[in-house]
């Protein structure tokens, strides 16, 4: 196990997937720099700019390029930088992405991660700083998928990118810099909740940041409780 923040354990799982497979790549604005909060950091110079690609400022082209790499047998791994730009995205997504295998039977699969934080980000403002899991939820074809502690970073992004389906992932902009140990031969299924902690009397539910405070201060939790973290929603 090693200590790891919410961005190092999300940056360490992707570093292990290009390792093990070719076809995994990174496209997105400023990848190539680490990314904005650092969830790419030393990638390009490790795996070159040949599979860590650094974009055009448009979501529109992103996100369709990275549709093509997947049909043609790629694994993309789609930065949108923050989710509010990937409205900009939203045909590539759901028109695209969530569609094309039912659409064709099949015989192309969309395994793309589309990495969009979500969530309030001090002095962001208004079109940085949107929560919009309940949206893509309810799209067929998409999973959807909102890690709340380091460990969730590293073993669901791993999840994700094995799926061979389309998989919206975001993080919390809040959670980049919180710490845990992370054991990284753990693993993790999407669509399955995982429970931390149990009782009988009262199921809540919760997902991404909520999880984590209510994790780290457990006074928040009152009498026996069933706790489960939405890390998937299918």
């Amino acid at each position: 196990m090693a200590r790891m923040s919410y961005a190092q354990a999300a940056c360490a799982a992707l570093e292990r997937a290009m390792s093990a497979d070719a076809r995994v790549v990174a496209l997105g604005e400023d990848v190539g720099r680490g990314g904005i909060f650092g969830q790419y950091r030393g990638l390009q110079q490790k795996f070159g700019a040949g599979r860590v690609i650094d974009t055009p400022i448009s979501e529109a082209t992103i996100m369709g390029a990275s549709v093509g790499m997947a049909l043609a047998g790629l694994k993309p791994v789609v930065e949108m930088r923050v989710v509010d730009f990937a409205l900009c995205a939203m045909d590539e997504i759901v028109n695209q992405a969530a569609k094309a295998r039912f659409m064709f039977g099949g015989q192309g699969r969309v395994s793309l991660v589309a990495r969009m934080p979500i969530g309030i980000w001090s002095g962001s403002a208004a079109q940085h700083s949107q929560s919009l899991e309940a949206w893509f939820a309810h799209v067929p074809g998409l999973a959807v998928v909102t890690p709340a502690t380091p460990q969730d970073n590293y073993s669901l992004l791993a999840a994700a990118i094995e799926s061979g389906d389309p998989v919206i992932y975001m993080e919390h902009k809040e959670l980049w810099g919180a710490q845990e140990e992370v054991e990284t031969q753990a693993r993790a299924e999407l669509g399955r909740a995982r429970v931390l902690r149990s009782g009988s009397d009262v199921t809540l539910v919760s997902w991404s940041r909520t999880d984590w405070i209510s994790d780290v201060v457990p006074h928040l939790a009152y009498g026996a409780v069933v706790k489960t973290t939405m890390d998937a929603f299918g």
